[in-house]
Parts: C-alpha cells; sequence; structure tokens
C-alpha cells in the first residue's frame, strides 16, 4: 500500500515511529498528484515548497523537538479560506489574483502544528454551488467516476482525499459544503457546531451559517483534525468561548444504548431507494450492537430548503457588496463613470450562479418584501432549531441520508438550478440550526458510486457524533476510500 492511500491516524503513528518520514510521505503525495490531478483537477494553486515543509518537520524531529501528532501530514486548504502568502482566489475571477497579507486563524494553527500544506482546492465559486462546476478556473471530477461531479462546494477537497492527493483536507459548509462532497465522494466530513471553529479568514458567503471543517479518510482523521482546529478565537465575535476536549484521545465505538433518531421526512420519495437501502442498513447494524432506534419527526424540514435559500442568498448579497473593483480584486478594463465600474466590475468578475444569488438576496431584504420572505424565513429557522431541541430530548444521534443520490453527471444539473439545489435536502437544516454533523461512507450504487450517512447531534456534541460514526466504521471494518480504479476513462471537460 502506497502512503498516500493511508490515513492520517497511521501515517501520524509511523512518522512518530520513524516508519516513514515527512519528505517520503509529501513526496509519495506529490508523485499522486502529478499523477492523477489532470484528470481529477482537485486544486488551484499547489504549493511549490511543500517538500521543504517536510523537510523542516524532519529536521525538527532529528532534534528532538516535541511536534504536534499531525506534524508532517499533508494537507489541502479550501480556496475560500486566507492563507498568507498564497493565493486565495474563492475560485473566482474577482479574485484570480489575490493573495493575502494575512493567516486565517485555523491557518494559525496548522502552521504551529507543522502540517505540510500541499496547496488550495478547487470549489464552486465563493462556495455557490453543488456540484464545483461553477469555479472560474476547471471542473473537479469525482475520482470513483470522471464523468460525474465530486458534490459541491468543498469538492475539491472532497475529491483530493478519495484520489490520494491530500491526507487531509479543509473544507466549509454552508448548507452541506462538506457533508454533500464527502457522501459523494466516499470520504469523511464533519461540520462542526456554529462557533466552536473561528471562521477569521474564511471569505464569508452566508456568515451565519459558514463554518469551517475537515475531511479525511477515517473517523480518527476527521477528529484529529477537528481537535487541532476548534476553539475560541477574540478575532471571530461568533466564536464561542468554552472548553473543548481532544476529540481524537476521546473515541469510544461503544454504542450499547445509544439513542438514535431517525425522522421520517429524511426518507421521503425524493431520496433515492438506494440510498435509503444502505442508510437504513446501517442504522440496523447500530441496533444489532445495541442502540436503541426509534422514529421521530421533524415537520419543518418541507420549508428547509426555501428558508436555507432566502437566508444565504440575503446574506451573500450583503457580504459580496465588498468585491466592487475598488479596493482589491478584479476591476473591469474600460468604463466611464464610477457607477459604470461598479456595474462592469460585478458583472464581469461573478459567474451566473453566484449573480443568481446575490439578486435573489437583494430582492428577498427590499422594501416590501423583507417582510414577506425574510422575516418568515427567520422565523422558521427558529422553528426549525426548536424541532431538532424536542428530538435531542429522547435521542443523542439523528441519522439520516447525507445526499438524496449518489453523483451525478457532470453538467446534468447545471442548467436546473432548483434540481442543483435539491442535493442540500439533507444536510441545511443542520446549518439553519447551527448544529454539528459527520457523513461517513455507508456503502456504494451498482454503478460503484459512493454513498453516506449523515449523523447529527446536538450543539457541541461533536464526541457523540464521532463516537457513533467510529463505532459505525469498526463494525464494518473501516472505509475503502482509494478508487480501485480512480481516473480510469472519463474526460476532462
Amino acid at each position: 500500500m502506497k502512503l498516500y492511500e493511508k490515513n492520517a491516524a497511521a501515517l501520524s503513528a509511523m512518522l512518530q515511529n520513524k516508519e516513514c518520514s515527512a519528505v517520503e510521505l509529501t513526496q509519495d503525495v506529490l508523485d499522486q498528484i502529478k499523477a492523477v490531478e489532470p484528470k481529477v483537477g482537485a486544486y488551484v494553486t499547489q504549493c511549490e515548497d511543500a517538500l521543504e515543509q517536510a523537510k523542516q518537520v524532519d529536521a525538527a524531529r532529528a532534534a528532538g523537538e516535541k511536534l504536534h501528532p499531525l506534524a508532517g501530514i499533508p494537507i489541502g486548504i479550501k480556496d475560500n479560506i486566507s492563507t498568507k502568502g498564497i493565493r486565495t482566489t474563492c475560485s473566482s475571477r474577482m479574485l484570480e489574483n489575490y493573495v493575502p497579507p494575512f493567516d486565517a486563524t485555523i491557518m494559525h494553527a496548522v502552521r504551529d502544528a507543522k502540517m505540510v500544506i500541499t496547496g488550495k482546492m478547487n470549489m464552486d465559486e465563493f462556495a455557490m454551488g453543488s456540484s464545483t462546476e461553477t469555479s472560474y478556473f476547471h471542473k473537479t471530477h469525482n475520482p470513483h467516476n470522471l464523468d460525474c461531479v465530486p458534490g459541491g462546494s468543498s469538492g475539491g477537497s472532497a475529491a483530493a482525499v478519495a484520489a490520494g492527493e491530500a491526507i487531509l483536507t479543509l473544507g466549509s459548509d454552508t448548507g452541506g459544503s462538506i457533508r454533500q462532497p464527502a457522501a459523494l465522494c466516499g470520504v469523511v466530513g464533519l461540520k462542526p457546531t456554529y462557533g466552536s471553529v473561528s471562521r477569521y479568514g474564511l471569505v464569508a458567503f452566508a456568515s451565519s451559517l459558514d463554518q469551517i471543517g475537515p475531511l479525511g479518510k477515517s473517523v480518527k482523521d476527521v477528529a484529529m483534525l477537528q481537535s487541532l482546529i476548534q476553539g475560541y478565537d477574540k478575532m471571530d465575535a461568533t466564536s464561542s468561548y468554552r472548553t473543548y476536549g481532544d476529540l481524537y484521545a476521546n473515541l469510544d465505538a461503544n454504542v450499547q444504548g445509544l439513542r438514535i433518531g431517525v425522522p421520517k421526512e429524511y426518507f421521503g420519495d425524493g431520496v433515492d431507494a438506494t440510498v435509503k437501502e444502505a442508510v437504513y442498513t446501517a442504522i440496523h447494524k447500530f441496533e444489532e450492537n445495541g442502540a436503541q432506534v426509534q422514529e421521530i419527526s421533524l415537520p419543518s424540514t418541507e420549508y428547509a430548503i426555501n428558508t436555507y435559500y432566502i437566508i444565504a442568498s440575503a446574506e451573500a448579497s450583503s457580504n459580496l457588496a465588498r468585491f466592487d473593483g475598488v479596493k482589491y480584486g478584479y476591476r473591469t478594463a474600460q468604463y466611464d463613470s464610477l457607477t459604470d465600474m461598479y456595474e462592469k466590475t460585478r458583472s464581469e468578475g461573478f459567474g451566473d450562479e453566484v449573480k443568481r444569488r446575490i439578486m435573489l438576496g437583494t430582492f428577498v431584504l427590499s422594501s416590501g418584501f423583507y417582510d414577506a420572505y425574510y422575516k418568515k424565513a427567520k422565523l422558521v429557522q427558529r422553528r426549525i432549531a426548536q424541532e431538532f431541541q424536542q428530538a435531542f430530548a429522547s435521542c443523542d444521534v439523528i441519522i439520516t441520508p447525507t445526499a438524496p443520490s449518489p453523483a451525478f453527471r457532470i453538467g446534468e444539473n447545471i442548467n436546473d438550478p432548483l434540481k442543483m439545489y435539491y442535493n442540500d435536502v439533507c444536510t441545511v437544516t443542520v446549518n439553519i440550526a447551527g448544529l454539528p454533523a459527520v457523513s461517513v461512507p455507508c456503502g456504494k450504487s451498482a454503478d460503484g458510486l459512493p454513498m453516506g450517512m449523515q449523523l447529527i447531534g446536538n450543539a457541541f456534541a461533536e464526541q457523540t457524533i464521532l463516537n457513533a460514526a467510529y463505532a459505525y466504521e469498526t463494525m464494518v471494518g473501516g472505509f475503502s476510500i482509494i478508487p480501485e480504479a480512480y481516473c480510469a476513462g472519463g474526460t476532462n471537460a
């Protein structure tokens, strides 16, 4: 087995036991990037100094320096997270040549841990999309079938882990943008509780919904990285001041007496039968191992998609107003006046999906429509959060499908926004309520495409859902992540 095929937990032990070096591991990953990146397209920017970073880790270890368990592990960073000295584009023409002068707070943690940064991952433009097809630079392909999407908006982050182009990655999740691509690419992805990870340095899409989180090959991997990046940050006004435990050290596979809620609304007609069967099979495994399963109801789920897109688009309209061609980013070449410069810059700099959401957000916030749309959406948001709290009075974990179907073909839904938006039907409620959720692989379709199961927890109950996910991973003997024939066939369209 190649080093890039191993998970972070195993590689961490190998590095600490000097069974391999950071340079050897990084070179193995770089060789894999060279071999498959032209077909997968997971990166926007690759870091040319990755090997030098690895050499510094090996030198520190040789000198007897006490290192973090993740020291020397290659990591890819979603391209909407500010990285000092490394281009950060949000996969948009608007920021095509932007190099930030500062690091996001989580990047300080990554650098302090001496992780090896391999580059910035492709994504849907400004994190708006569910397929990574709206990137200004190129489409990302699903390593399990290159003719299919990897999901989005963190599609590059998920595809890189699946194809062995990174051991760990960071993504952001506004309505499912970590979990949905994790499900479609057959990896593990965690959306943490809102406020548990600093958003300082994350280019904002919808500030009340956005959350940075980890993707990896195993539950242990995700627990290790989440333990590194979580914590209070005075630079983020929404950051929660509380004690955060070591999620990795406290992983427990015992589910005896675990109360699992199964909401009927998440298994309706819009979810593929194969996905339902895979998730129900996983639930039965929990039951066989001592968990208590009960059907629950979250009736406001039917309004979740409408609620999410109203709130998210309204906040996007406000957040993206800063991109006007004045201080930084793209500026149109020819204009007659300041107003003309604003209009042409934004028209040329933003893609169609971003402009669609800005217009929708501006509309729902406009005079005469605020009460009819935005205010009602905020009321439904409160109702959805209340229903989750009522459910958690009788259960510890809620299990649902992550995505309603396996990966769809590139180009299949791109011209049908409503069909594309439906890919988030199982995930948006978690962001609306500010809760944590993790997606783990739970099977494959007849075509060999991965399917995911979502485990939702109460606020700051990351340990509970990761324990349950770890238990399932143990039950099935681990997750087979690297596709057997990744990058075979397909196109680079």
